[in-house]
């Protein structure tokens, strides 16, 4: 008995302790911080309202029909075989649900692809297995890999606890930054397999593609850090290769991006160099 009261503590306790993991999920998508994930956030609210409604109306009326005129009760079967006005009715109220719900989506979709009037041009080509950022006219450009401590973490030889290293696998060594309220397009594209730049919290996904640009945009409303991942499996470290994304104030995202031309400009200068430096060394071999 004893051992089944201990059995049984330790099931409740296992329990519990899954419900307070699982508190920190949502049921729900999230609402994101962009204009385009709020209303992709709006869309789903009203098709999902709208779609409980007609689960209402239909199971209670086919609940209601099978309680009432139940054969026990000697409900007796009507004679029609058909009715114009059930007919005409069924068949409008559908499609003015349909439209109903195909119009804001409609909207919502065009909205999602019009990358027109944009302040910022990024373009992301995806590697196996990194990112690589280039802010088109202003000679900014980097690889962004998964972070340090995380890719120690990973190895199962390095002694390093995974649960002891803040934002496991979704950490990098070099985030993207963007500056907040600011219209971002994105061209993306990949060099060798496909990848998919994924940001929940930007309530878009899209697929980087080898010799293909795909578009797409946002513009962040709240300063903070959003973290995604790549969406397609590309191979064997497909799970390494998160994304982050720093949102920063107009202020302190000019003060990032000077500082980030200022360490580029002696890698620029040095690259010259270096080509002459291969060129010679190829010449003095032949």
């Amino acid at each position: 008995m004893l051992k089944i009261l201990k059995c049984l503590a330790a099931g409740i306790a296992a329990c519990l302790h899954a419900g307070a993991a699982l508190a920190a999920w949502d049921l729900n998508m999230p609402v994101g911080v962009t204009e385009l994930s709020k209303e992709i956030y709006s869309l789903h609210m009203l098709i999902l309202w709208v779609c409980v409604i007609i689960a209402v109306a239909v199971f209670g009326a086919m609940i209601y029909s099978i309680v009432k005129f139940r054969h026990s009760q000697g409900a007796v079967p009507a004679s029609f075989d058909h009715s114009t006005r059930a007919e005409v009715i069924w068949t409008i109220i559908p499609i003015a649900i349909l439209v109903g719900m195909a119009v804001p989506a409609a909207e919502t979709l065009i909205k999602i692809e019009d990358t027109r009037n944009s302040d910022i041009t990024i373009k992301v080509t995806g590697y196996q297995w990194k990112w690589h950022y280039d802010y088109l006219d202003q000679d900014v450009a980097f690889f962004s890999t998964l972070a340090r401590e995380s890719d120690a973490a990973r190895q199962l030889d390095s002694g390093v606890d995974p649960h002891q290293v803040e934002n496991y696998l979704l950490d990098v060594d070099k985030p993207l930054v963007v500056p907040q309220d600011a219209k971002v397009r994105v061209l993306l594209t990949a060099s060798d397999v496909i990848h998919a730049w994924w940001v929940p919290a930007f309530g878009m996904k899209k697929d980087a593609i080898p010799g293909f640009v795909n578009e797409l945009w946002f513009r962040a409303d709240e300063p903070g850090v959003y973290r995604g991942q790549c969406a397609e499996l590309c191979g064997r470290d497909h799970g390494f290769m998160p994304i982050v994304v720093e949102v920063k104030t107009q202020a302190e995202y000019e003060r990032w991006l000077a500082n980030a031309k200022q360490a580029a400009a002696p890698a620029a200068a040095a690259a010259p160099v270096a080509q002459i430096d291969s060129a010679a060394a190829a010449v003095a071999t032949k």
